[in-house]
């Protein structure tokens, strides 16, 4: 048991935490008794200061802290098994009410009878969330009733108190709530859109109402940035917060960040970075005027978690909002690595490190996702706004993909099989050596071993030149490809093998690019990702992990993949990386190509996420972490990453180590793993801890080496190439009878088919989304209903999902979208002598109509092309107060060619 220090250990202690954010400080002379006062243009804590309290202590406060000569605050020093926040109560306010007469020059106010505006109390250890009320460092803002006590993890810097001191949260709320913000829709500025503007309420709201923890999750491509972007502006604007850091995870979302907020123009047309002081990544140490700091979250870690004495350590007060970008990323199994990764051990390891760096600092947290996680959602709490995929496509803000095409070769359905006595070359990777090897036994690779433990290059050639057979590089008006691989090495054979295909044609080869973390600096890389996104070529790019998330490049229409993906999250941001608009190639849906059955295992890997720990993890960092964690939950997740460590070892085992393991713990490792998963996290505890001896052994050897990666040449074709619909990748003609099927006999639990085919006028936009996503659960999507027609009917067909569904439901003719409506509008000008205004007015409504297909007096209150013309109400008087009758008479128009009712 470690031995109890000191007040005096105590005091030394917290001297040097306070030195390292920037206060003079020293409990051995800089002390009232010896004549230590505060001095214009030091920022002092003066020890054992008197104040005219009649507490045991004689009345002399531990600390005193002056900015200048002004008296800010009473600091309390206690031994570690002190409850601070009692302290806080019955020692460190009684001092802030007890301030001796004398020292009225030193004051700035008086706040209910408190003559200082802070109080804190620290015992020296750091914050620990199970000794939450006897560590850290306690905190109070005696300035407002409201503000309650809590536990900081760091000190506050000098400059950083005077910021608290000078903000004033009431004003700035209020200034929040009657602000104003035309900017927020100008055209020529932020030009957001109405979901975006709901989500700059609902965060408004959350703040208003004290929430400190905010999440919002948009669907990937839906503008996040832009979003966050307008309530930034509002929030310094309104002069709510001073500072604000702004966290990413990679060098390169910190520059798109930066990119956006230095080009998208606001009040006065004037970006953000000349309105407010803009703080980029090439400055780590935080400038004293910066009202915006962006930086990586791992270099944050770098600076809070592992500070050198002669670092500048940051302070937990520099900034009074945090925001985190890509909040789902308090984990690293779905990221490429890169230096910074040293810093932590395994996955559990850097959600602790990630978690202890937002928590670090005393502000608000705000968090952005697409897709949020179970941590996520732990750190931020449930999200404030939800704007899905699925709602984003009927919106028309983002584009749905057409059925899969599944590509199937010979290899891939049987496997690859290697007899016993046949020789065959491989890859050793320690030594970066091929060798030929006798095989002792059969050897058997299925489709998800391909390109991990096999190298089979006619696999992928096969697959390759079945692609390519799709996907024009040279075609200047056609989307970009990115392609994903399984690994750097598998990426490299990908680009030679495409190149030797295109190379044949006379394509130029720069046409096909690699981009992983491999090809060189962050320079080169961004340069990479900028030729990518705006040049000509490179139009295949293939990545392993790196352009998995953050990246815009709205021209990606085709994804590809070779590589199997277990996390629902991970796959969720692979896909989003083509769902975005992009008028300049006329993008309306993306293509997915799927050699390795990924699509179809989609519905499986919403629970799927990975359970084992990082590889480098040892056995002994885990159990270190069993011994000391108290949180079940924690526990638990430790015990079964240790259990999969154990399961994943176990064939590399020794038959001399095997022994061994089984003669200590009575089962073989395969079987004690399986036991570890039926105990409670307490009782395997207790039955882990006294084996550590035994752990350290597999951590010490006892292993076989890694097994080599074979390489086979086995011969490989394709054996089909057809588009999966729906779920269960059906045939064209099965998928679109399903849904015939559906749209029968649903119409009465599903109140939006019955109107649809009886009185589609009525519709209304809640009601179609509510349809879409239900369509959506079952499989049937707009994109993918119009390509099984036109792969049955050998005839290009783009209908609605109003137009599939009256088709469907009532056997009536199926007519394109655009021509029926444009048919429609054209009938209802000619029955009809407009005004020019008038005319105006109905073209809108047929561009309307093209992006949604319902038209009502309700959608002109509700979309914003409208609304902010006056709506409803406005065009009435546009139309002659017959708006309603000339809205009826265009939906009778555009449903009267097909038969059935309007």
């Amino acid at each position: 048991m470690k031995k109890a220090i000191s007040e005096a250990e105590v005091r030394r202690l917290i001297d040097g935490q306070l030195r390292k954010v920037g206060w003079e400080v020293d409990t051995a002379t800089l002390r009232y008794s010896l004549g230590a006062r505060p001095k214009a243009g030091h920022d002092r804590i003066i020890a054992e200061w008197p104040t005219g309290s009649q507490a045991k202590s004689g009345g002399y406060a531990d600390y005193a802290v002056f900015l200048g000569e002004k008296l800010v605050g009473f600091i309390e020093a206690k031994a570690a098994y002190k409850n601070l926040p009692g302290v806080l109560d019955h020692q460190a306010k009684d001092y802030a009410k007890s301030v001796r007469p004398q020292d009225a020059p030193h004051l700035l106010g008086d706040w209910r009878g408190y003559r200082v505006p802070f109080v804190f109390a620290a015992n020296g250890r750091k914050y620990l969330q199970d000794l939450e009320l006897e560590s850290g460092i306690w905190f109070q803002d005696l300035r407002a009733p409201a503000n309650k006590p809590h536990a900081l993890r760091g000190w506050f810097s000098p400059q950083a108190l005077a910021d608290r001191l000078a903000l004033d949260p009431a004003r700035g709320d209020a200034a929040l709530a009657a602000m104003p913000a035309p900017f927020l829709t100008d055209p020529d500025g932020l030009n957001l859109r109405p979901y975006q503007l709901t989500a700059i309420e609902k965060a408004q709201e959350a703040l208003l109402s004290g929430q400190q923890r905010i999440l919002l999750a948009m669907a990937t491509g839906t503008g996040k940035t832009r979003t966050i972007l307008g309530l930034i502006y509002k929030l310094l604007t309104a002069g709510r917060f001073r500072r604000i850091l702004f966290l990413v995870d990679r060098n390169s979302l910190g520059e798109q960040v930066e990119d956006v907020f230095n080009t998208v123009r606001l009040e006065d047309l004037k970006p953000l970075k000349d309105l407010y002081s803009l703080q980029n990544l090439k400055h780590r140490l935080l400038q004293p005027e910066t009202n915006v700091h962006i930086t990586t979250v791992q270099g944050m870690m770098q600076r809070i978690l592992y500070c050198g004495d002669e670092a500048s350590m940051p302070s937990a007060g520099d900034y009074d909002l945090v925001i985190v970008d890509e909040a789902h990323r308090g984990y690293i199994n779905d990221k490429e690595r890169d230096e910074t990764e040293k810093l932590y051990r395994d996955e559990l390891d850097f959600q602790s490190k990630y978690r202890q760096v937002i928590e670090y600092f005393d502000a608000v947290k705000i968090g952005m996702t697409a897709t949020p996680a179970a941590h996520t959602i732990q750190i931020f709490g449930k999200p404030v706004f939800v704007y899905k995929y699925d709602e984003a496509v009927v919106d028309g803000w983002l584009v749905d993909h057409e059925a899969p095409h599944l590509l199937t070769t010979l290899l891939a359905r049987f496997g690859i099989h290697h007899h016993k006595g046949e020789t065959v070359k491989q890859y050793q990777a320690a030594s970066n050596t091929v060798s030929e090897v006798c095989l002792e036994d059969e050897l058997d690779f299925e489709i998800d071993d391909f390109n991990r433990q096999v190298i089979t290059e006619p696999f992928n050639r096969a697959v390759l030149e079945e692609i390519a057979k799709d996907i024009d590089p040279e075609d200047e008006h056609a989307g970009k490809t990115l392609i994903y691989a399984v690994n750097d090495r598998h990426a490299d054979m990908i680009v030679d093998i495409l190149r030797e295909i295109y190379g044949a044609r006379g394509v130029d080869t720069d046409a096909i690019l690699k981009i992983t973390g491999s090809i060189g600096d962050s320079e080169r890389i961004k340069e990479a990702i900028r030729q990518f996104h705006y040049e000509r070529f490179p139009s295949i790019v293939v990545t392993v992990d790196l352009l998995t998330t953050g990246i815009d490049i709205p021209s990606i229409d085709k994804l590809v993949f070779l590589r199997q993906v277990k996390s629902r999250i991970l796959f969720a941001q692979m896909m989003g990386r083509a769902t975005r608009l992009c008028p300049a190639i006329g993008k309306t849906h993306f293509e997915i190509y799927d050699a390795v059955g990924v699509y179809g295992a989609l519905a499986k890997q919403s629970e799927m996420l990975a359970v084992a720990a990082d590889p480098a993890t040892t056995f002994a960092q885990l159990l270190e972490g069993i011994r000391t964690v108290t949180d079940p939950e924690a526990l638990g997740r430790l015990v079964r990453q240790l259990a999969a460590k154990l399961q994943r070892r176990k064939r590399s085992m020794t038959p001399e180590l095997q022994e061994d393991f089984q003669a200590l713990t009575g089962k073989d490792p395969a079987g004690f793993a399986a036991a570890l998963g039926r105990l409670a996290p307490q009782e395997a505890r207790d039955l882990l801890l006294p084996l550590a001896q035994l752990f350290a052994r597999l951590d010490s050897g006892g292993f076989l080496p890694p097994a080599p990666v074979t390489i086979s040449d086995r011969p490989d074709r394709l054996l089909s190439h057809v588009r999966g619909y729906g779920p269960g990748n059906q045939k064209p003609e099965d998928y679109l009878h399903a849904f015939a099927e559906f749209v029968r006999t649903n119409p009465e639990r599903l109140e939006a088919i019955n109107i649809i085919s009886s009185r589609p006028k009525d519709l209304t936009r809640a009601e179609l989304k509510k349809l879409v996503a239900a369509l959506k659960r079952k499989g049937f999507t707009e994109e993918q209903l119009n390509g099984a027609i036109s792969r049955t009917t050998n005839t290009d067909m783009a209908a609605d999902i109003i137009g599939l569904i009256r088709s469907y439901a009532l056997g009536v003719p199926l007519l394109d979208k655009e021509a029926r409506i444009r048919a429609g509008v054209r009938k209802l000008k000619q029955a009809h002598a407009f005004t020019k205004m008038q005319q105006n007015w109905i073209d809108r409504f047929e561009k309307s109509l093209l992006n949604e297909p319902i038209m009502n007096l309700g959608v002109l209150d509700e979309v914003a092309a409208f609304r902010e013309h006056g709506g409803s109400a406005r065009l009435d008087r546009v139309f002659d107060f017959r708006l309603a009758a000339i809205l009826d008479e265009l939906n009778a128009y555009l449903y009267e060619a097909d038969g059935g009712a309007a």
